[in-house]
């Protein structure tokens, strides 16, 4: 059986180092009972006029980031807290039409402990319209695995038509291809990993195209974003180690603890799709339950976590864990595990591989008793062959 997982009160995947549930940290409170958001998350077609708000019923939030991405453009939102740290609140409420807005915070209750929640909701799309969320954002710096990734408000029936109004491009010039995904995800990448220093450009001509019947498009943008150097790390399931490769020189081996039998990791190519600081990871809500319904585990601090699958497969720091199952054993529920210290630190593992990563970088597993990664799992792409990814194009 495969771990899978949420993120941030939906994230997770922990043991001790005798193959038991950690229990050090009692039974925290569930993140949405410590820190309130509205819009709720997962939320879509929230309108303009919503009120958004993050709130702590006691306690003090420490930390409130919030994002609107539109466009491929990202923009942090400018806000503000209450006197007594247990509301912020937006400078300005109206929220925009057609993005995705991202909240992360941090609070400690009135007990003192910690807790972290990530949410996202996507505002009101025009009626009869359709846009694509994309990843990466504009001007990014991305390592050389990243996949230009398309989401789709709404599901498309013409997709050639789609297709032929997307454009992207590389200098120096490459051959790249679209695969699709069902009708909301279309994604684009050549055929083997990009080049470091390569510059690429994706032109959205999608206004007035019609995407489904009596659905048009919206967008007409152009935005760019930099491939920066190689790195790409292989963890070893079975000798529980990770070499991470720099521009294809041997950088380091980390030990590194994987899935425990039952529990295992995938193998296959995966890509950094996002990197947290700290994050909450909680078994019942991936279906590690105890007869009594609680989470097996509920860490509310995971340090340096970087997300590697849209299912939950994480790689992050681990400081429950004793350090002698580093390099040793397999004890997590599917993620990968590398040593840290409460709080993290650059000067462990798990801090030093997070200072050295860049989203877009690929982390390849082997050796799992496990199952390939689904291509369309997080940037999963590139466990299929380019023959069978260019046959994903609707236009023949």
């Amino acid at each position: 059986m495969t771990w899978a997982g949420l993120l941030a009160g939906a994230t997770g995947c922990t043991s001790d180092d005798a193959g038991g549930i950690t229990g050090a940290f009692g039974a925290p409170p569930a993140p949405e009972d410590v820190i309130k958001v509205s819009p709720d998350d997962g939320s879509r077609g929230v309108r303009p006029d919503r009120r958004l708000r993050v709130r702590v019923p006691d306690g003090r939030l420490e930390k409130v980031k919030v994002v609107s991405s539109q466009d491929a453009q990202e923009s942090p939102v400018p806000g503000h807290l209450s006197a007594d740290g247990l509301t912020w609140e937006p400078d300005e409420q109206q929220l925009a039409l057609a993005a995705k807005y991202t909240i992360d915070a941090v609070a400690v209750d009135g007990d003192g402990r910690r807790s972290a929640r990530h949410t996202t909701f996507t505002t009101y799309v025009p009626e009869e319209r359709f846009i694509g969320y994309v990843a990466p954002e504009n001007r990014a710096t991305v390592g050389t695995g990243m996949i230009v990734s398309l989401e789709f408000s709404r599901e498309i029936t013409d997709r050639a038509a789609v297709e032929r109004a997307i454009r992207v491009t590389a200098r120096p010039a490459v051959e790249i291809r679209p695969h699709w995904f069902g009708g909301t995800r279309l994604d684009f990448r050549p055929a083997d990993y990009w080049k470091p220093g390569t510059q690429v450009t994706v032109a959205l001509r999608l206004r007035d195209v019609e995407g489904a019947p009596g659905v048009y498009g919206l967008q007409h943008k152009t935005f760019s974003f930099t491939v920066g150097r190689s790195q790409v790390s292989v963890v070893d399931a079975a000798a529980h180690s990770m070499e991470v490769r720099r521009d294809g020189e041997p950088l380091a081996t980390v030990p590194v603890t994987a899935g425990e039998p039952g529990n295992t990791t995938y193998n296959g190519k995966m890509v950094v799709t996002e990197m947290l600081d700290v994050t909450r990871m909680n078994g019942a809500t991936v279906g590690f339950k105890k007869r009594d319904g609680k989470g097996e585990y509920d860490i509310p601090d995971v340090p340096h976590a970087m997300r590697l699958t849209d299912s939950g497969t994480f790689l992050h720091g681990n400081y429950w864990a004793h350090r002698s199952v580093f390099g040793r054993t397999n004890v997590s529920h599917g993620c990968i595990g590398l040593r840290d210290v409460k709080g993290g630190s650059s000067d462990t593992p798990a801090g030093w591989f997070f200072d050295r990563s860049l989203v877009g970088d690929v982390v390849e597993v082997v050796n799992s008793n496990d199952k390939k990664v689904s291509p369309d799992n997080g940037l999963g792409g590139w466990n299929m062959g380019w023959n069978a990814w260019k046959a994903g194009s609707a236009v023949k």
